[in-house]
């Protein structure tokens, strides 16, 4: 997934994702993916390959319209999003690397992209896209952050588990120095177990930070017709941007 170490998140704490963020939280947004790859192929959409798919939540809702096949670096992400996605298949793979000897009607890359720090790293995301994609495919990319629209600040959230689990998280994204190419984001979690006393945690996570230009312009240079599209989510009322891009029939 990413060119750093991979952050708690996605592996100690992986049996915690759903905490930090559930499933059911991503409905809305699923459904604007769903309707960017239909809308922008210039083929019917069957079959998809999630690259970086994470804990399975975009999946648990996409899937309802495609046949999916989801894939990420982290074996105990993968293992997670088998409890809630235990009717797809699921494999581990670098989005840099990743070779399926298959093709798909599109492929879809959530925000596992924002791990991706330097250009040689995505353009050779873009690669793997495009060598999976049928022509009249489309790709669909939703980093975190791009140059232009950049903003650091903080979030925090959490979930109440049924297994009487509890998480709490304050999220923090630093501003970068003039020209940098990767952003530090860092979490504070507190986790909440029967029966024990709650823990403090410290995670940071190394996101990648290119500009509007240059994700069309190595998007182009992979193969596809790129553009970019703003995400409509009634939590995010600023929109962030995205980019589809279509591989050539």
């Amino acid at each position: 997934m990413a060119d750093a170490a991979q952050p708690l998140m996605y592996s100690d704490l992986a049996p915690w994702f759903h905490l930090v963020t559930a499933p059911e939280d991503y409905e809305e947004e699923a459904e604007f993916y769903t309707k960017q790859l239909l809308d922008n192929a210039r083929r019917p959409i069957k079959t998809v390959l999630e690259m970086g798919s994470g804990g399975g939540n975009n999946a648990s809702h996409m899937k309802k319209h495609f046949q999916m096949i989801l894939t990420d670096l982290s074996e105990e992400m993968l293992e997670l999003s088998r409890t809630v996605n235990p009717d797809l298949e699921h494999g581990q793979g670098d989005m840099r690397t990743l070779r399926l000897g298959r093709t798909f009607d599109a492929v879809f890359v959530h925000d596992a992209v924002s791990y991706i720090t330097t250009e040689k790293g995505l353009r050779q995301t873009f690669e793997t896209a495009f060598v999976h994609c049928e022509p009249g495919g489309v790709a669909f990319f939703a980093p975190d952050h791009v140059r232009e629209h950049f903003r650091g600040g903080t979030d925090w959230g959490g979930h109440d588990g049924a297994d009487g689990r509890s998480l709490r998280f304050l999220e923090w994204t630093r501003d970068p120095p003039p020209g940098a190419t990767a952003i530090d984001v860092e979490y504070a979690y507190l986790l909440s177990e029967p029966g024990k006393p709650t823990r403090v945690l410290y995670d940071c996570h190394v996101e990648g930070l290119f500009s509007r230009h240059d994700w069309l312009r190595w998007l182009s240079e992979a193969g596809f017709e790129p553009k970019e599209v703003m995400l409509v989510h009634s939590d995010v009322p600023e929109g962030a941007v995205h980019f589809v891009a279509v591989k050539p029939a």
